[in-house]
């Protein structure tokens, strides 16, 4: 099977002159309320100015907020019929994509907060969302394997594993080239993306890997597990780099700031920041009342969002 979906054009790598010891000290800027349940999932738009939020349980409710004042400037009263489980906003900032539970991914106008369409073709719960850096192709994982879709045209492209035990998380290098899967079995597998096979396959966790990262250069992959732990490792080799033991229960969610150095991972014992390079734990901040269940770096590296089973979203400022 070939897919000529990726790009081999060169990645500019933005470096945050701020270092990394200065990235780890954040100031809550604002609580946003309103989800009336679990927040599950978040995303920033290209240009760091709106948040997007999707609720849990019976909220089947995207929201979105202004990262500049907190304040919410859209809803989405009836995105899906259950859980919003990953949301995605294309390059030019003008389509979210949502995927849910119900077995659909939605694609709406960020402008408008219009519906466009559904895409239709998952037999059980959608997991999982990422986009190309071209925008061209969208991947989708669930309980029922992966599939890629014309995100230009809105049509099917490919399936590249069907029933593969569950795909749990997933995430497309931003060079383009590779797309990296995580299942209940805590089995890892790297997928080249223009011809659709795996390149490696290998066990990275005892339990169900909640979450993927890599970092801007597509050279580290950070994965996390409901066994308390995440891993770092190097893309090309397998070879793990650091193994971080810091939290006493699932992992929910990680993020990798754009400088390419700052790890942020959430779980029951609030959001820890991380060195990247070193594997030392910089910073925990335990602002939320119930587990942290969604985190998000902005693109422009400024603001971390982070979400919880409290119902609340907190946006945290670098100091």
């Amino acid at each position: 099977m070939s897919i000529p979906i990726a790009t081999n054009a060169a990645i500019e790598v933005k470096t945050n002159p701020l270092t990394t010891k200065h990235l780890a000290h954040y100031q809550l800027a604002y609580t946003l309320k309103g989800h009336s349940g679990t927040v599950k999932s978040l995303t920033f738009s290209p240009n760091s100015q709106i948040l997007v939020s999707g609720g849990a349980e019976n909220d089947g409710v995207i929201r979105l907020w202004s990262t500049k004042t907190g304040k919410r400037i859209g809803i989405i009263r009836k995105a899906h019929k259950t859980t919003v489980e990953s949301l995605a906003i294309s390059p030019d900032g003008k389509t979210l994509a949502s995927c849910s539970n119900d077995n659909t991914i939605n694609l709406w106008n960020l402008k408008t907060h219009n519906f466009n369409r559904s895409l239709l073709g998952h037999s059980s719960n959608v997991l999982s969302l990422a986009i190309t850096p071209n925008g061209k192709v969208l991947a989708s994982a669930g309980l029922d394997g992966i599939k890629l879709w014309d995100f230009i045209q809105q049509r099917p492209l490919a399936t590249l594993v069907r029933f593969d035990n569950i795909i749990s998380g997933m995430a497309i290098s931003p060079d383009g080239q590779i797309l990296v899967s995580g299942d209940n079995q805590g089995v890892i597998k790297v997928w080249d993306l223009n011809s659709g096979k795996v390149i490696s396959k290998f066990v990275a966790h005892t339990d169900t890997v909640t979450a993927l990262a890599l970092t801007p250069d597509s050279q580290t992959l950070v994965t996390a597990s409901r066994d308390h732990t995440i891993k770092i490792w190097k893309v090309n080799t397998g070879e793990i780099l650091h193994f971080l033991t810091a939290h006493n229960n699932w992992v929910n969610a990680i993020a990798i700031n754009p400088d390419g150095h700052t790890l942020a991972s959430a779980g029951r014992d609030g959001i820890k920041l991380w060195d990247l390079t070193t594997g030392k734990l910089l910073n925990t901040l335990n602002e939320h009342s119930d587990w942290v269940s969604a985190i998000a770096f902005s693109p422009d590296g400024k603001v971390l969002a982070s979400g919880s089973y409290d119902k609340k979203i907190k946006l945290w400022r670098i100091l």
